[in-house]
Parts: C-alpha cells; structure tokens; sequence
C-alpha cells in the first residue's frame, strides 16, 4: 500500500449523485460525471493490505482487491485494469449495479466504514475504457468446435466471451430484439447508462461472438435442432417465472408484474416508444416488495411523474448498524440502506403515507379494491409480526391506480422457455434446472449457468457462473482448460484444469 496510515488519515468518500431534483428530470445516471476519479486514489489508501483479504473471499468472482486497491494508489491504472479484468469480464457492471459483498467483508468494516472497493472498481473500469485500454481480443486461433449460448443476460455474455477468447465458435442467441438480456431492459438507465453494454457488445463481437436477436430457442429454432447443429449448448436463460400474489382483487386491470413495468420504460429511453402504456405520470403507485427490484419500480415512477409512491416491505425495518451476535463479520449483513431511489422518494415526499424514504416495512397486502369498471382503485394492508402474523387494529387503505408487483422470481419460465422440455431437462424442487457440479445437465452437451440453475441472484454472481461454466465446457470439449474459473465463496469446485 502507497500509505501504510492511509486507513487511519483518510475518511470514506462515496462517488457523489447529482442532486435530486436535477437527476429526477431525466433518465442518466445518478452520479456526477467526472467526480469519481479524483477522489480514488485515496480511497484506495485506505485498503490496509490486511493479510487475510476476507474482501476477495466475499466477492463471488474472487477479485484480486488489494492488489487492484494498491495500484490504483500509486496511479497505476493500466496494470490495475489488467489485474481487474483477470478475473472479471465487465467490471464497469458490477461497479455499479452490485450490492458489494466484498465490502461487508472488508477487514477495516470490523471498526469503520470499509473501503469503497466497489468505486474503486468502477474507476478503473472507465478509466481503462478512457485509457483504450480493452481492445478486441481474439482467439490467436480456433477449434473447430461451435458452442450455441441461449441468452444474453451478464451470465451468458460471460461465457460467451470466454468461449470465444478460448477458440470455440460462440452463436449467442436472444429473444429481445436487442442483446443484453436484464442489463438492457431490466435495469433502468439511471443506474446503468446502456452505452456500457453496447460498449461490450462491439468488443465481443470483433473477438468473433455472433449476437442472433429476436430468436426463441424452442420456438424460432427447435432445443434438439440447436444442440445437433453445434458441439455444446449453455442455457443462461435466467430466472423469469415472477412470483404471484394470491389475494382477493389480483385480477383488476392496473396491476402489473415489475418485469412487464420496468422494460416499458427501458424501451422509451431506447427510443423506441415515446411514452410507456403502463407510465405511473399522474398515478397513485403501490410497489408490493421490498428488494432491488421494487426500488428500481420506485425510481423509474419517480421520473414518470406519479402522484405518490409507495413500497411495501412485509420483513421489519433493518437496523442501522451490523448485529454482531446475528450477522457477525465478516457476513453481509441485513441492515437498512438507502438506494438512490429511496433519497429521491424521501427529498420529494412522494409517499406521505409511508416512512420518509416511501417504505412501509412490516407490512402485507390483504386485497385490492376496484371500480365498477374493473380498475384497481385501492390496496387494503396490515402490519404483521417477525413471524409474518397480522397484527390486530392495523389494517388500512392506500390510494392504487396503479400497482406493480416486485415479489421475486422462482427459476425459468416453462411456459415461455420450451427448449426445457424439448431437451428433457431434469428440474428441481426449487423449480431451477438440475445440474451437476460441472455445470452440465442430464442431457449430454447441455450445461446451464446463471439464474436458471442458480435461482434468482446478483450480477456479480451471474458473471461468475458465466466465467465457471465456460471452463466446464472448455474442459469437456478439449480435456483440459486455461480459462480462469472464479475462486470466490463456491459451493462446488471451481478450480479450472
């Protein structure tokens, strides 16, 4: 580390957001462009060179933190770009849309806020894209074996990526219009702008990856006919079944699910539709779920103009600080944060009913309410208890005309997905595609990374399954493999070779 004191001189600085009544007008990302860069080098000082870096043990991706930490404090950014991408394909994604595990687990987080190692990674990463530091990397020369990648999501990008990089001929095969998969319409633009994902897109594809969009494997192009054509198959579908709400009134026109809400939205920013059919402008909105996903719900609201909203969260308000007997460090802890979301709820009082930053915690939805047309007009709710258990006396009413429904999501969608039972693949209790601990499923050829075999996850972790599974394929196409497996906190082998 450049200052062995930097920990104890140094305070924590955040990459700063725009104010929230300019950033609220228009669909960028909330950071202040420019900002983070001066202040990384210091915040890298703070990284005590601890040792034992619990830090990279957190991070599904085993990212070499100190030493990306320690180069970006003496200002070297091109070998600190290097170390980064060793073990991380898209890091300038996973510098902003992951929840940072590896700062729960930061050694300095024992005692004072960690290192804001995810900034940190966020910096180099643009920095790098600034410095033309990602050329195309093609194969220095190819196989002969063709791989079929369905989806296009962080998961099947990276495997993609990997595949072609290792000489295999990789078809990636999507069906949205656009490649992506929830990067492009799943995340709103203002928390990542989609010029980072085209920006991609352009690299893999001078590396040699082919992109067939608006294509469903299943339909389009049979599962059997798609695994005959090419030596292996990677399904990185994801985990699109949403959850329901079984209450009294869940069939009244205006609720939606935030997975048919929230691509809407993404397609104006594309130019695509001037105005979403489904905009909360001028709408009362209750978002039922109190994760990532609802408050990306609540963002996006916020910037189509409602007239209030609302997130219900059936567990209780987390507590401000780590409950060391409960979730003791290094552990992520479950504690209450504010997303940028929440800030902008919170400073233009768009929920007077709920807590400043428009949750209402503890709380279940019991019906909806409707009129003689049919409309959701209404939400009826009560507390309830640790347990889940209404709580007497406090049922109530909250104005609806519009809600949205961010409950979480069970494995693929059968329904949409029929290369399932095309290929005759095993499924799970969980309702997520069986595999074993090479990534590969009953079906000779066919592996499965990502969300689809995982469950719903993070970014970080869609990455790493993208990056394991094409070293099991790489490895049961040729022998062996020299593609760097993720070494992070696997609950299977990892290790490539």
């Amino acid at each position: 580390m450049a200052d062995p004191k930097g920990f104890l001189t140094t305070t924590r600085q955040e990459w700063p957001r725009r104010p929230v009544g300019e950033r609220v007008k228009d669909w960028d990302e909330v950071y202040v462009p420019g900002a983070l860069l001066p202040i990384v080098e210091r915040q890298a000082d703070r990284c005590m060179d601890c040792g034992i870096p619990f830090c990279h043990d957190a991070c599904p991706l085993g990212n070499l933190i100190p030493d990306w930490n320690d180069l970006v404090s003496r200002s070297d950014w091109h070998t600190a770009a290097d170390r980064l991408h060793a073990t991380n394909n898209f890091p300038e994604f996973t510098g902003r849309l992951c929840p940072a595990p590896c700062e729960a687990g930061c050694v300095l987080a024992i005692n004072q806020p960690a290192v804001t190692i995810k900034n940190v990674e966020a910096a180099i990463a643009d920095r790098s894209w600034q410095d033309g530091r990602n050329p195309p990397m093609p194969p220095g020369r190819h196989s002969g074996r063709t791989v079929a990648v369905v989806g296009s999501g962080p998961a099947g990008l990276a495997a993609a990526q990997q595949l072609t990089r290792a000489g295999h001929t990789v078809a990636v095969y999507e069906r949205d219009d656009r490649a992506g998969g929830l990067l492009r319409y799943g995340i709103p633009a203002f928390k990542m702008e989609k010029h980072h994902v085209e920006r991609r897109l352009a690299q893999m594809r001078a590396e040699g990856t082919v992109f067939r969009t608006s294509i469903a494997i299943g339909q389009d192009i049979g599962a059997v006919e798609l695994l005959a054509r090419n030596d292996a198959v990677v399904l990185a579908v994801g985990a699109t079944a949403w959850r329901e709400l079984d209450v009294p009134g869940r069939e009244l026109t205006g609720i939606h699910q935030a997975m048919e809400y929230l691509p809407l939205a993404n397609r104006v920013c594309e130019g695509d539709l001037e105005r979403s059919p489904l905009s909360a402008a001028g709408r009362h909105v209750v978002i039922v779920g109190g994760g990532d996903t609802g408050a990306d719900c609540l963002g996006t609201a916020v910037r189509e103009g409602a007239a209030s909203v609302t997130q219900l969260d059936i567990y209780e308000r987390p507590g401000d600080a780590r409950d060391d007997l409960a979730e003791p460090w290094p552990t992520y802890p479950k504690v209450y944060r504010l997303s940028v979301a929440h800030e902008e709820a919170g400073e233009l009082g768009t929920a007077p009913a709920a807590d400043a930053d428009a949750r209402l915690f503890a709380a279940s939805t019991l019906l909806f309410a409707g009129d003689t047309a049919g409309r959701v007009r209404a939400l009826h709710l009560t507390e309830v208890d640790a347990d889940r258990r209404p709580l007497p006396g406090t049922t109530r009413e909250l104005p609806a005309d519009l809600v949205l429904l961010a409950l979480g999501f069970s494995g693929p969608d059968r329904a949409a997905d029929d290369l399932i039972d095309q290929l005759g693949l095993d499924v799970d209790a969980r309702g997520t595609l069986a595999r074993d601990t090479d990534f590969a499923t009953s079906v000779p050829g066919v592996f499965v990374a990502g969300d689809a075999a995982r469950g719903q996850s993070l970014v970080v972790w869609a990455i790493a399954e993208g990056r394991a599974t094409a070293a099991a394929v790489d490895r049961w196409l040729t022998g062996s493999t020299q593609l760097a497996a993720p070494i992070g906190p696997y609950d299977r082998p990892m290790t490539a070779g």
